[in-house]
């Protein structure tokens, strides 16, 4: 059998261990057992008489197989290849009660092999090692996503080991994009639009603004799922990418009010951000999108502002999505990230997100325009 050659500092303290779990007392004791009882059951023989719909299992006493039998004695009309109309039985993996209750017949014949097993079994109900029996499902979810991006390196994009640090919160991305659009993009035979990122001290954080449906939500997700996938050792979906290994990853994204709260929009929001930035640390990952859409402008800047105070003072890396582009230029610790229009048709959004000055453009009315949602054309439309 050919010996792997492993040269991962992962992979080399598995093959230690496992080495070093081999040879334990444990493991060897396991083995000979396993083994001896093993040999015990399969000495064991015995006959089964079947009468209309009853069964009885006996001693075996030398009976001939008749399965045998019968295929020596039409072996002699065999006309060479022929139709098989034999009937295949499934063959489930659990037994039927038939087969249990021949088993309890066939181990009171037996009972002294049947009592060892029954000890065994009590004496290594716990037999399977921690670290092997994480180690199996884990790796079955790693081989399952190196499988899994086939499809999209299929379509043109790129994947990558990034490098990571526990310290340096500088951190970088090149042609990155959110896999769950990606995901679903592809199967649609569309295109993929990846964008580029990058903080270098001190700078903390990305305040994103732009025209809607132009791609601030998705430049958020990508940058959390970034930061998650790579916390968890798997390529990440990018071309090149230095990441900060955070301790947790909080989001705060819209959702449905909830009736049974008895909290407006507003308050809930309110309660939320408060939670999570009671929990986050400098060392976390925060990701805040649309806040305080239910309010306004005014209210908006005041409270956007004081979450801001907060999140500069925690030195934390974080994406925040607004529609209030004074927060762009908050201090020295945000950047303004933009989402870009086509220059000659502003309803046609690039979906890239760049860094430059907030613009203040949201182009509404080219979008009205767009869909006949301008004042002009409502009136003409009523007056139909």
């Amino acid at each position: 059998m050919p010996t792997l050659q492993t040269t991962s500092r992962g992979f080399e303290a598995l093959c230690e261990y496992l080495r070093a779990y081999t040879e334990s007392d444990r493991f060897t004791s396991l083995a000979s057992e396993t083994q001896a009882l093993e040999e015990d059951l399969a000495e064991i023989r015995y006959s089964v008489h079947i009468r209309g719909d009853r069964v009885r299992v006996g001693e075996y006493g030398g009976e001939a197989d008749y399965s045998a039998e019968v295929e020596k004695t039409f072996a002699k009309f065999r006309q060479g290849t022929v139709k098989d109309y034999r009937v295949r039985f499934s063959d489930p993996p659990d037994m039927d009660h038939v087969e249990a209750r021949i088993l309890d017949l066939v181990a009171r014949l037996h009972p002294e092999v049947f009592d060892a097993l029954d000890v065994y079994h009590e004496r290594h109900r716990d037999y399977l090692d921690g670290v092997i029996g994480a180690f199996d499902r884990e790796v079955q979810f790693y081989l399952a996503y190196l499988e899994y991006i086939k499809r999209f390196e299929g379509a043109g994009l790129t994947f990558c080991y990034p490098q990571v640090s526990d310290e340096s919160k500088e951190v970088r991305a090149e042609e990155a994009f959110d896999l769950a659009l990606a995901d679903k993009l592809v199967l649609e035979g569309s295109t993929v639009v990846c964008n580029d990122f990058y903080l270098k001290d001190p700078e903390r954080i990305f305040v994103v603004t732009g025209p809607n449906q132009g791609g601030k939500t998705t430049f958020a997700r990508m940058f959390g799922q970034l930061h998650y996938l790579a916390s968890l050792g798997l390529p990440v979906p990018a071309r090149r990418a230095r990441l900060f290994l955070p301790d947790r990853i909080f989001t705060h994204f819209e959702r449905e009010e909830d009736l049974g709260t008895l909290r407006g929009k507003l308050e809930d929001e309110l309660v939320r951000i408060h939670d999570i930035l009671k929990q986050t640390t400098s060392d976390s990952i925060l990701v805040v999108n649309e806040i305080f859409t239910s309010t306004t402008l005014e209210d908006a800047l005041v409270l956007g502002a004081a979450v801001m105070k907060r999140i500069a003072a925690l030195d934390v890396p974080c994406v925040y999505v607004t529609f209030v582009d004074e927060l762009a230029s908050f201090g020295e610790s945000t950047v303004s990230m933009v989402g870009t229009v086509v220059p000659d048709n502003p309803t046609l959004r690039t979906y890239k997100v760049v860094r430059k000055p907030a613009d203040g453009l949201a182009y509404a009315a080219a979008l009205a325009e767009k869909y006949g949602l301008t004042y002009n054309a409502l009136r003409k439309r009523v007056a139909r």
